[in-house]
């Protein structure tokens, strides 16, 4: 019998079939379009917003893979169209649009992306889930997660956090686990780094380290624009009190300049003293496991 209900779809901005960095063990990542966060130091940033077709990218394409689409005798709405087999990936369209966006995603269903990587499944380990912020498509999120786990491959979603996840307790059975980005601690900072608060980030801290579904909790190390002492302090206290600080990783990333926006390149990134201290810190407030990447 079925019920009618349309299963819901995507905007992807791309999927990568492979990965070691992504998650324990060989992963596909999925990469979904659109982000509620605008992070001075973001390493995607054309996956913030969604391409508004003005067109300005398809002059810019040296290899012919972006034409205007639609319009004409037909009253279809013109948009840019994409074509990827002649794609080379040379970013000149991300360059060209004024919002610094992609031209390059599209709306996809779940039986479409599990397709895609039906040939690469006896090698995965499983699945994440990534952005731009994948919590803003929930309902899609949801469904992917429980499909996946039924075809072998189970999720981990990697958010911001920006995202209520108390309210969607099927996502979180579903999931594997999470990865949570804590871009900053004091409020004040988050809102200078993010031009958005962290009250929902705590609160998904605090649920997902207590539902025992944090697998892992992440801190851009970026002198001057992140609070990363307070950051360990302040996530160790939260897995302390819930009986999470042996099983959640943290993972202590140093800033890098490859894919930020322009203004960021020159930003200079912590040195291995500072991370190292930052491990021992995260160490004595009794964190187990801590990485430097």
């Amino acid at each position: 019998m079925t019920t009618g209900k349309a299963s819901p779809d995507a905007l992807v901005a791309r999927i990568l079939p492979s990965s070691a960095v992504d998650g324990p063990g060989n992963r596909a990542v999925v990469f979904l379009q659109g982000c509620d966060f605008d992070c001075a130091y973001c390493h995607n940033p054309e996956t913030r917003t969604s391409c508004d077709h003005c067109g300005a990218c398809v002059g810019a394409c040296a290899y012919g893979a972006l034409s205007m689409a639609g319009g004409g005798a037909e009253g279809a709405e013109r948009r840019v169209a994409w074509d990827e087999a002649a794609c080379r990936d040379c970013g000149a369209c991300i360059r060209a649009c004024p919002k610094g966006s992609s031209p390059k995603t599209r709306r996809m269903t779940i039986a479409e992306i599990l397709a895609r990587l039906e040939r690469r499944k006896p090698f995965l380990s499983g699945i994440t889930v990534s952005g731009g912020e994948c919590g803003l498509q929930a309902a899609f999120l949801e469904e992917f997660a429980v499909a996946a786990r039924a075809a072998g491959l189970p999720v981990l979603v990697d958010t911001n956090g920006s995202t209520d996840y108390s309210k969607l307790p099927r996502l979180v059975e579903a999931a594997e686990g999470f990865m949570l980005d804590v871009k900053a601690w004091d409020e004040g900072v988050h809102r200078a780094l993010t031009l958005a608060g962290n009250d929902a980030v705590k609160r998904n801290l605090d649920y997902l380290a207590g539902a025992g579904k944090l697998a892992e909790v992440r801190v851009v190390v970026a002198p001057g624009l992140v609070d990363a002492e307070a950051c360990v302090r302040g996530i160790a206290e939260v897995l302390r009190t819930a009986g999470a600080a042996g099983r959640t990783v943290l993972k202590l990333i140093a800033f890098r300049r490859e894919g930020v926006r322009p203004a960021r390149v020159a930003h200079p990134g912590p040195d291995r003293e500072e991370l190292e201290a930052l491990a021992a810190l995260a160490r004595s407030e009794g964190i187990g496991n801590v990485v430097i990447v």
